[in-house]
């Protein structure tokens, strides 16, 4: 009997199913990591960041999210070991959706930011080694992208820490940190600006049919870089200020001016969120869907279906609408103190790092990133600063989510291959 042919139609709803659970996750978990530093800074309130993470991050999802997909596919388990029974691998990855999706509702009920990229890795490597054989699992690729979890937060870490530094050089510690924040934050919203439009040429339009050189995608982010700082600079004009008022005063006014970047930083944040942890929910599905369409045949990279990415955005925004403001509380007000000039340095330097690793097609975690990059702004400010405790709980839940998601995989791998066998 050949299962696919009986069971496919089923077997790919079933997937479906729980591919939106796993993005319903997402929404829940990451979604929130990457909206609460303006929440906690008090830049958007909790309203405003959902509506702005379910425009950005279904954009990011749709447009910029084909990348990441085929590196989660095909770059840690080896497919030949499934060529003979390509239905092991249909269930294996529908298990690991719903190892890793069920893993992430726990986390976010709690409040735990845990990150989605170790869950459904943790999954996808615990049914292969487990149910397949050792062998099937390239260990290689899986240290690659384990390096890449203790890179990223470093890196973005360090990106916040300069930012922020060069906040404080440049506005803070001046004499007139008014005329200094007017001068400076537009050169800071053409960063913003040009990063989040850069992914989004080099990537995302390719799926709309659009093709730019390299030159040629770097001038039009410039270009979309500058009428962000120009439109930004508009709205600081409008920031209402006392010029005699005292120095305390003004840093509370150049904070309102850091807030207005804030609201810029919120959307590069989702939509680069959106682009890179899409593929966490999409990429087995993507695989499951290849399978069964091609009667077996197991390809070397997932055709993505039109309805697959808008499942995954849709599923993202509403995890956030309903489940996120939890995890939002833990890294909004949680680890650090953060103002919105804090929360800008901290949410420019993760959406930098996400970009360049959704442009190298390295399925990072954006919850380290972000985290790694709320750590930098506090330690610019000494170690007291932190809320230690906050940061060994989340640590704690990074590290128990990988034996967490291979665990329940490897159940719900056996429990699939039970009832369609």
């Amino acid at each position: 009997m050949d299962i696919l042919a009986v069971h496919g139609e089923t077997l790919v709803i079933f997937a479906a199913l729980v591919g939106f659970l796993m993005a319903w996750g997402i929404g829940a978990n990451d979604v929130a990591n990457a909206m609460g530093t303006s929440v906690g800074s008090k830049a958007l309130t909790i309203k405003q960041a959902i509506i702005i993470a379910m425009i950005f991050e279904f954009a990011g999802a749709y447009l910029a999210g084909g990348e990441v997909t085929s590196t989660i596919r095909n770059g840690i388990i080896d497919a030949s070991f499934y060529v003979e029974q390509p239905e092991l691998l249909v269930f294996g990855m529908t298990a690991a959706l719903l190892a890793a999706g069920t893993w992430l509702i726990v986390a976010s009920y709690y409040g735990w930011p845990v990150s989605t990229t170790h869950s459904i890795v943790g999954a996808i490597v615990g049914f292969s080694a487990v149910g397949v054989g050792m062998d099937s699992v390239i260990w290689t690729k899986v240290g690659g992208i384990i390096g890449s979890w203790i890179i990223t937060p470093l890196i973005s870490g360090i990106i916040a820490y300069l930012i922020f530094m060069s906040s404080q050089k440049l506005i803070f510690n001046t004499k007139d940190p008014i005329a200094n924040a007017k001068k400076y934050v537009p050169l800071y919203m053409f960063m913003a600006g040009f990063m989040l439009s850069l992914v989004t040429i080099v990537k995302g339009l390719k799926h709309v049919g659009l093709h730019f050189s390299t030159s040629d995608a770097f001038l039009l982010a410039a270009l979309v870089g500058a009428i962000v700082a120009i439109i930004g600079k508009f709205f600081i004009s409008r920031v209402k200020i006392d010029p005699q008022a005292d120095k305390k005063m003004h840093f509370a006014n150049v904070e309102k001016i850091f807030a207005v970047l804030m609201i810029i930083t919120a959307c590069a944040m989702a939509f680069a969120h959106g682009s890179n942890d899409v593929a966490n929910a999409i990429g087995p599905l993507a695989a499951v869907v290849s399978i069964v369409g091609h009667n077996g045949e197991i390809g070397a990279t997932a055709d993505l279906a039109w309805w697959i990415l808008p499942l995954g955005g849709v599923g993202i925004v509403l995890g956030l609408a309903i489940f996120g403001k939890r995890v939002m509380a833990t890294i909004g007000t949680g680890i650090t103190h953060l103002t919105p000039s804090r929360g800008f340095a901290a949410e420019l330097a993760a959406a930098s790092t996400v970009v360049i690793a959704s442009g190298t097609g390295l399925p990072i975690s954006t919850t380290q990133t972000l985290v790694g990059a709320v750590l930098g702004v506090g330690m610019a400010r000494g170690i007291a600063a932190l809320n230690l405790g906050v940061v060994r709980n989340i640590v704690i839940s990074w590290v128990v989510t990988l034996p967490i998601g291979a665990g329940l995989s490897i159940i719900f791998f056996y429990i699939l291959k039970a009832i369609f066998s």
